[in-house]
């Protein structure tokens, strides 16, 4: 069962790219999440392919090309030493 604040992971990705912020919204079958340096997009349930140890593993070809881009670009504000 998914609940809020579990960790994003794009399907063959070791990096986190957000966190969960809402589940099933009115019922909806999707989340609601945060992802890094974007904010709030809405990815339906049929997209998530695992959850296991409090990650949410996501299929990028069910999700938006906007939110496929924000995931990509979600660690792009951090400073590398």
């Amino acid at each position: 069962m998914i609940e809020v604040g579990f960790h994003i992971f794009p399907q063959g990705g070791d990096e986190e790219v957000g966190a969960v912020r809402e589940v099933a919204p009115g019922g909806r079958p999707e989340l609601v999440v945060d992802i890094e340096n974007a904010g709030d997009f809405v990815i339906p349930l049929d997209a998530v392919v695992e959850v296991v140890e409090e990650k949410v593993i996501v299929d990028p070809k069910k999700l938006p090309d906007r939110v496929v881009q924000a995931m990509q670009h979600a660690h792009d504000a951090e400073d590398y030493p």
